[in-house]
Protein backbone atom coordinates (compact mmCIF):
# COMPACT_ATOMS: atom_id res chain seq x y z
CA UNK A 1 0.00 0.00 0.00
CA UNK A 2 0.89 3.59 -0.73
CA UNK A 3 3.00 5.24 1.67
CA UNK A 4 0.53 7.87 2.68
CA UNK A 5 -2.65 6.12 2.14
CA UNK A 6 -1.70 3.62 4.79
CA UNK A 7 -0.91 6.90 7.20
CA UNK A 8 -4.20 8.37 6.16
CA UNK A 9 -5.88 5.03 6.61
CA UNK A 10 -4.36 5.15 10.41
CA UNK A 11 -5.69 8.33 11.08
CA UNK A 12 -9.03 7.61 10.11
CA UNK A 13 -9.35 5.10 12.17
CA UNK A 14 -8.04 7.16 15.27
CA UNK A 15 -10.10 9.89 14.87
CA UNK A 16 -13.13 7.76 14.33
CA UNK A 17 -12.26 5.47 17.94
CA UNK A 18 -12.24 8.91 19.22
CA UNK A 19 -15.19 10.32 18.08
CA UNK A 20 -17.14 6.95 19.05
CA UNK A 21 -15.72 7.53 22.82
CA UNK A 22 -16.35 10.92 23.00
CA UNK A 23 -19.94 10.82 21.36
CA UNK A 24 -21.14 8.46 24.18
CA UNK A 25 -19.49 9.97 26.75
CA UNK A 26 -17.91 6.84 28.14
CA UNK A 27 -14.80 4.75 28.15
CA UNK A 28 -14.88 2.34 26.05
CA UNK A 29 -16.64 -1.34 27.56
CA UNK A 30 -13.24 -3.30 28.91
CA UNK A 31 -15.29 -5.99 31.62
CA UNK A 32 -18.97 -6.85 32.80
CA UNK A 33 -19.70 -7.45 36.02
CA UNK A 34 -22.75 -8.40 38.20
CA UNK A 35 -24.35 -6.99 41.04
CA UNK A 36 -26.95 -7.88 43.79
CA UNK A 37 -28.80 -4.90 45.62
CA UNK A 38 -30.65 -6.22 48.72
CA UNK A 39 -32.51 -2.93 50.71
CA UNK A 40 -34.84 -1.35 51.29
CA UNK A 41 -36.45 2.30 50.14
CA UNK A 42 -33.17 3.68 49.75
CA UNK A 43 -32.05 1.64 47.74
CA UNK A 44 -34.78 1.68 45.29
CA UNK A 45 -35.84 5.55 45.67
CA UNK A 46 -34.68 6.86 42.21
CA UNK A 47 -33.92 3.63 40.96
CA UNK A 48 -30.02 3.38 42.34
CA UNK A 49 -28.96 0.64 40.46
CA UNK A 50 -29.50 1.87 37.03
CA UNK A 51 -28.17 4.76 38.12
CA UNK A 52 -25.01 2.50 39.19
CA UNK A 53 -25.06 0.85 35.53
CA UNK A 54 -25.14 4.61 34.45
CA UNK A 55 -21.43 5.66 36.00
CA UNK A 56 -20.19 2.06 35.94
CA UNK A 57 -20.61 2.06 31.97
CA UNK A 58 -18.87 5.78 32.27
CA UNK A 59 -16.15 3.29 33.63
CA UNK A 60 -16.06 1.44 30.96
CA UNK A 61 -17.57 -1.68 32.79
CA UNK A 62 -20.63 -3.37 31.30
CA UNK A 63 -22.99 -3.80 34.61
CA UNK A 64 -25.98 -6.16 35.17
CA UNK A 65 -27.86 -6.15 38.09
CA UNK A 66 -30.50 -7.86 40.37
CA UNK A 67 -32.43 -5.68 43.01
CA UNK A 68 -34.44 -7.13 45.89
CA UNK A 69 -36.12 -4.01 47.79
CA UNK A 70 -38.79 -3.21 49.86
CA UNK A 71 -40.41 -0.81 52.27
CA UNK A 72 -38.83 -0.66 55.48
CA UNK A 73 -37.00 -4.08 54.95
CA UNK A 74 -33.88 -4.89 57.30
CA UNK A 75 -31.41 -7.51 56.29
CA UNK A 76 -33.41 -9.86 58.93
CA UNK A 77 -36.76 -9.32 57.35
CA UNK A 78 -35.41 -10.39 53.68
CA UNK A 79 -33.28 -13.41 55.31
CA UNK A 80 -36.57 -14.52 57.21
CA UNK A 81 -38.38 -14.38 53.19
CA UNK A 82 -35.86 -16.81 51.91
CA UNK A 83 -35.88 -15.29 48.63
CA UNK A 84 -31.73 -13.67 48.68
CA UNK A 85 -30.10 -17.02 50.12
CA UNK A 86 -31.80 -18.48 47.04
CA UNK A 87 -30.43 -16.17 44.48
CA UNK A 88 -27.02 -16.16 45.98
CA UNK A 89 -26.39 -19.73 46.23
CA UNK A 90 -28.12 -20.27 42.74
CA UNK A 91 -26.54 -16.84 40.48
CA UNK A 92 -23.01 -16.03 40.35
CA UNK A 93 -22.93 -11.60 41.34
CA UNK A 94 -19.78 -10.29 41.50
CA UNK A 95 -21.24 -8.55 44.15
CA UNK A 96 -23.47 -8.44 46.71
CA UNK A 97 -24.87 -5.06 48.05
CA UNK A 98 -26.02 -5.04 51.38
CA UNK A 99 -28.36 -2.09 52.61
CA UNK A 100 -30.63 -1.60 55.73
CA UNK A 101 -31.74 1.54 57.58
CA UNK A 102 -29.35 3.59 59.39
CA UNK A 103 -28.45 1.27 61.95
CA UNK A 104 -27.38 3.30 64.15
CA UNK A 105 -28.73 1.41 67.48
CA UNK A 106 -27.47 -1.85 68.94
CA UNK A 107 -30.09 -3.87 67.67
CA UNK A 108 -29.55 -2.33 64.01
CA UNK A 109 -25.35 -2.62 64.73
CA UNK A 110 -26.20 -6.50 65.05
CA UNK A 111 -28.50 -7.45 61.92
CA UNK A 112 -25.70 -5.40 59.86
CA UNK A 113 -23.16 -7.93 61.59
CA UNK A 114 -24.52 -10.90 61.85
CA UNK A 115 -26.94 -11.38 58.63
CA UNK A 116 -24.04 -10.01 56.98
CA UNK A 117 -21.89 -12.74 57.72
CA UNK A 118 -24.79 -15.23 56.97
CA UNK A 119 -24.83 -13.89 53.42
CA UNK A 120 -21.15 -13.57 52.89
CA UNK A 121 -20.68 -17.70 53.85
CA UNK A 122 -23.67 -18.18 51.02
CA UNK A 123 -21.88 -15.93 48.50
CA UNK A 124 -18.53 -17.02 49.02
CA UNK A 125 -19.13 -20.68 47.38
CA UNK A 126 -19.68 -18.31 44.26
CA UNK A 127 -16.78 -15.84 44.87
CA UNK A 128 -19.33 -13.21 45.26
CA UNK A 129 -17.64 -10.51 47.37
CA UNK A 130 -19.94 -8.59 50.12
CA UNK A 131 -20.32 -4.44 49.87
CA UNK A 132 -22.11 -2.78 53.21
CA UNK A 133 -23.78 0.26 51.28
CA UNK A 134 -23.58 2.92 54.29
CA UNK A 135 -26.72 5.07 54.15
CA UNK A 136 -27.30 8.13 56.54
CA UNK A 137 -30.10 9.17 59.28
CA UNK A 138 -33.50 11.28 58.88
CA UNK A 139 -32.42 15.19 59.09
CA UNK A 140 -34.23 14.99 62.66
CA UNK A 141 -32.21 11.95 63.81
CA UNK A 142 -28.58 14.05 62.39
CA UNK A 143 -27.43 13.35 65.99
CA UNK A 144 -27.23 9.83 64.83
CA UNK A 145 -25.02 9.83 61.91
CA UNK A 146 -21.09 8.96 63.42
CA UNK A 147 -22.70 6.08 65.06
CA UNK A 148 -24.11 4.69 61.69
CA UNK A 149 -20.99 5.46 59.97
CA UNK A 150 -19.06 3.70 63.02
CA UNK A 151 -21.38 0.63 62.62
CA UNK A 152 -21.09 0.07 59.26
CA UNK A 153 -17.37 0.64 59.45
CA UNK A 154 -17.14 -1.82 62.12
CA UNK A 155 -19.13 -5.10 59.93
CA UNK A 156 -17.42 -4.02 56.71
CA UNK A 157 -14.21 -4.91 58.88
CA UNK A 158 -15.80 -8.10 60.65
CA UNK A 159 -16.95 -9.36 58.04
CA UNK A 160 -14.32 -8.95 55.45
CA UNK A 161 -16.31 -6.73 53.40
CA UNK A 162 -16.52 -3.76 51.21
CA UNK A 163 -17.33 -0.43 52.64
CA UNK A 164 -19.11 1.78 50.28
CA UNK A 165 -18.95 4.92 52.51
CA UNK A 166 -22.17 7.19 51.02
CA UNK A 167 -23.36 8.18 54.42
CA UNK A 168 -20.30 9.13 55.22
CA UNK A 169 -19.35 11.29 52.16
CA UNK A 170 -22.48 12.80 52.89
CA UNK A 171 -21.93 13.79 56.29
CA UNK A 172 -18.94 15.48 55.10
CA UNK A 173 -20.90 17.51 52.14
CA UNK A 174 -23.11 18.66 54.96
CA UNK A 175 -20.66 19.90 57.42
CA UNK A 176 -18.59 21.80 55.36
CA UNK A 177 -21.39 23.33 53.32
CA UNK A 178 -24.54 23.77 55.41
CA UNK A 179 -26.19 22.26 52.10
CA UNK A 180 -28.47 19.22 52.29
CA UNK A 181 -29.68 19.10 49.08
CA UNK A 182 -29.07 15.35 49.12
CA UNK A 183 -32.15 14.57 51.02
CA UNK A 184 -35.46 14.57 49.30
CA UNK A 185 -38.69 16.33 50.45
CA UNK A 186 -39.33 13.94 53.62
CA UNK A 187 -35.65 14.68 55.00
CA UNK A 188 -34.68 11.19 54.83
CA UNK A 189 -35.14 9.47 51.27
CA UNK A 190 -32.69 10.83 48.87
CA UNK A 191 -33.09 13.37 45.99
CA UNK A 192 -32.06 12.34 42.63
CA UNK A 193 -28.90 14.45 43.01
CA UNK A 194 -28.30 12.63 46.23
CA UNK A 195 -28.81 9.06 44.11
CA UNK A 196 -26.37 10.26 42.01
CA UNK A 197 -23.65 10.91 44.44
CA UNK A 198 -24.28 7.56 46.11
CA UNK A 199 -24.16 5.84 43.14
CA UNK A 200 -21.03 7.38 42.04
CA UNK A 201 -19.36 6.50 45.58
CA UNK A 202 -20.48 2.98 45.05
CA UNK A 203 -18.94 2.75 41.69
CA UNK A 204 -15.64 4.31 42.47
CA UNK A 205 -15.28 2.06 45.99
CA UNK A 206 -16.11 -1.66 44.12
CA UNK A 207 -14.45 -1.09 41.35
CA UNK A 208 -11.29 0.19 43.18
CA UNK A 209 -11.32 -3.22 45.30
CA UNK A 210 -10.93 -4.89 41.75
CA UNK A 211 -7.42 -3.59 41.39
CA UNK A 212 -6.30 -4.46 44.69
Amino acid sequence: MNKFLLILCLCIVAISDTYSQDEQGAKPTTSELSVLFVGNSLTYTNNLPKLVKKYAKQEGVNLTYKMVAFPNYSLEDHWNDGEIQKLIASTTFDFIILQQGPSSQPDGRDMLIDYGKKLNRIGQQNQSKLCYFMVWPSLNNYHNFDGIIKNHKDAAAINNAILLPVGEVWKTHFDKTKNFQYYGPDGFHPSLEGSKIAAEVIVHHFLNSLKN
